[in-house]
């Protein structure tokens, strides 16, 4: 059962952002909200009428995930870590909303938490659980274009819960890694990266812990025995790629491209053992500009966590990695740096250009990978050519297994992240490959920078990226990328018809927490190796 926090949560979220007034609530909505308020502390209300369902958007491989009706605008987190990360956080969270179609009740996506008490535009609200959703009833109806702020006092357990994702407790504190599907496990929240939104994050800690999320810092309040981090986004984001780092950590900054400010997170004993590696990120970040565009954010940096997680994750401008990764002496330099790549690549694609469903998850790692083996190839010397086309030998057997790129197979239950497989992977950056055969480097490289320009900030499909290919290339080119998007077999490959694919050559299909560091490899030393490195 959940736990109450040790510390209560304040009453009244401390620093509301700026929105837009509603009407003043009716006399008669303030006596029945007072009356609830009475009850409602550390108590979960339900309302007298219709059962309370969960909800969703009814997205292909989630149809439960995310929630209808409304588009949320903005996001306030405010949370307490007592110092150990075995405790949970206390946290208010503030959500600034806009109503799309009229609601007698909101839906949040949250769970492993307790709720301590909710309020709709300053009123209490009744409330209750149904299944991983907070379902809340406030006295009014709300109707399509009314602005809404819903605010939940609640805590955060970074425990183990019966799945994974959301907090990671490292050696000294915690991090997140909410992908596909976790941040609900965190804070309440529209749990889809559909509905991206702004970001503002208030961390509180003791003494002698740093605190850094996603964003740019705004202020550091300092008190006799605690310190207070502010942080806020410049762009929208998806709430899977939330960060909030505590640790022991020391903030390393530097300049990159253009005056871009850039800032690490490490451990403060081995600052100096990971310096070298961090001062790549510079050229990593003009390498990428030459092949995309200007980086997308205001900020960017790595977070170097003490964890065993065996994966790294593009969240969105502080890009989570193991600290093993960099101090692992098998790990060859071009293979620790085309990971490195590969998350900041991210950044364009998935994190700037997020995916409009999960099914289109091969926009986020087809991209990812391909600039990873783009880069392997230019500074390590691993052929793009070799590795495609062991990659294709695969693809039958990827297929089978997972599906296609742009059809993935639902993933067991309860284990969302079980749609991270090589396909999505190997296979979808060998979509790429193919189709950069098919229209010649020229049209793929301007295909490739107009798609990042055309939605950025936004939320992109696979049929968006089917049509602005036909618009780069100048001919319909739905024939063609279809079979290689949807079907069941892999079609022949431009330019090299010799080459063949069997079901017999998939490799073993990764487990849980596998994606980015072991994608469809056999893994090498702590899951990540240099085998673990070609499709």
């Amino acid at each position: 059962m959940p736990l109450t926090s040790r510390h209560p949560a304040p009453l009244t979220s401390p620093h509301p952002a700026p929105r837009t007034p509603r009407r003043p609530a009716p006399r008669a909505r303030r006596r029945t909200a007072q009356a609830l308020l009475a009850s409602a502390v550390g108590v979960c209300l339900v309302a007298a009428s219709a059962p309370a369902e969960p909800l969703g958007i009814g997205d292909p491989l989630f149809p439960h995930l995310g929630n209808p009706g409304y588009d949320v605008q903005a996001y306030d987190l405010d949370l307490t870590y007592s110092g150990s990360n075995d405790q949970p956080l206390d946290a208010v969270t503030t959500i600034d909303a806009r109503i799309t179609a009229e609601l007698d009740r909101i839906n949040l996506d949250f769970a492993h938490g307790t709720v301590r008490s909710v309020e709709v535009d300053g009123e209490p609200a009744v409330f209750t659980g149904a299944g991983e959703d907070l379902v809340i009833t406030p006295d009014d109806d709300l109707d399509p274009g009314e602005p809404v702020r819903i605010t939940v006092r609640h805590t955060s357990d970074p425990r183990p819960g019966d799945r994974e994702g959301g907090w990671v407790r490292t050696a000294d504190g915690l991090a997140l890694a909410n992908q596909a599907d976790a941040a609900h496990l965190v804070f309440p929240c529209n749990d889809h990266p559909s509905d991206k939104a702004m970001f503002t994050f208030r961390i509180t800690v003791p003494e002698g812990y740093t605190a850094v999320a996603n964003g740019l810092p705004t202020a550091v309040d300092r008190a006799s025995a605690t310190t207070t981090w502010r942080y806020r986004t410049r762009n929208p984001m998806a709430t899977e790629l939330a960060q909030v780092s505590v640790g022991r950590s020391t903030v390393l900054h530097r300049t990159g491209p253009h005056g871009l400010p850039l800032r690490d997170v490490v451990p403060t004993q081995h600052r100096a053992a990971l310096e070298p590696w961090l001062a790549k990120t510079p050229a990593q970040i003009a390498w990428m500009e030459d092949r995309v565009g200007r980086y997308p954010f205001a900020t960017y940096g790595l977070l170097l966590a003490e964890a065993s997680t065996g994966f790294a994750l593009e969240t969105q401008t502080l890009s989570l990695f193991e600290r093993d990764l960099f101090t692992d002496p098998a790990l060859p330099a071009w293979y620790v740096e085309s990971i490195m790549v590969h998350e900041l690549a991210h950044q364009w694609f998935g994190d700037s250009v997020s995916p409009r469903t999960w099914a289109d998850l091969w926009l986020n790692e087809g991209h990812a990978t391909w600039y990873e083996a783009l880069y392997a190839e230019e500074r390590g010397g691993r052929s793009l050519e070799t590795r495609m086309r062991t990659a294709y030998e695969s693809s039958d057997g990827w297929r089978a297994a997972g599906g296609p790129p742009a059809a993935p197979k639902p993933p067991e239950p309860g284990r969302k992240i079980g749609i991270f497989r090589p396909g999505v992977y190997g296979g979808a950056a060998l979509v790429l490959y193919a189709l950069r055969q098919e229209i010649g480097q020229e049209a793929f490289d301007r295909l490739e920078r107009a798609w990042v320009v055309r939605h950025r900030d936004g939320n992109a499909s696979t049929a968006d990226f089917v049509r602005l290919a036909s618009e780069t290339a100048g001919r319909d080119l739905t024939g063609f990328l279809h079979p290689w998007l949807y079907d069941g077999t892999t079609p022949p490959m431009p330019g090299h018809p010799d080459w063949r694919s069997s079901v017999r050559a998939v490799p073993e299909e990764p487990g849980p927490h596998t994606r980015e560091l072991r994608h469809g490899h056999l893994p090498g030393p702590h899951g990540h190796g240099p085998d673990a490195g070609g499709e």
